[in-house]
């Protein structure tokens, strides 16, 4: 087993962050080259998930999000909390924290365009996120 950490500095609110180069460079260093990879993101306003990252589906995305849980409605959290990022953690909860990918000869097991993404969501300007990344044999 091998694990390390993912570092990112996020932009604010729908940042959507490329892990894909990475998380390869993860599965890299371990020397693993079959087993699988598992990412989990510390914190409760940004999740983990996998998509093509290309423009067009990136903003279909954050609009899709925006839906699920707009801006301008109250949250109780907010009322209790005062932090106005009630809507970063329905977010973040529906999303999710974690990947577990199959890792197969040294590659990780995504589709052509499928890539690690991760999720910015808290409404303040910038965040540091971390990211445990293990690659386990078998």
């Amino acid at each position: 087993m091998y694990r390390t950490v993912i570092s990112v500095t996020t932009k604010g609110e729908g940042d959507i962050v490329n892990l894909t180069p990475e998380v390869q460079r993860c599965v890299r260093e371990s020397t693993v080259k079959d087993g699988s990879v598992h990412l989990f993101l510390t914190g409760s306003t940004a999740a983990l998930t996998t998509i093509e990252y290309e423009p067009g589906v990136l903003s279909d995305l954050k609009r899709a999000l925006s839906v699920i849980a707009p801006d301008g409605i109250p949250y109780a959290h907010d009322s209790r909390r005062g932090d106005g990022n009630g809507r970063s953690h329905v977010k973040a909860a529906i999303v999710g924290p974690s990947l577990l990918i199959p890792l197969e000869k040294g590659e990780l097991g995504t589709g052509t365009w499928q890539q690690v993404v991760l999720l910015e969501l808290d409404v303040r300007p910038s965040r540091h996120r971390t990211v445990t990344c293990t690659v386990s044999e078998g």
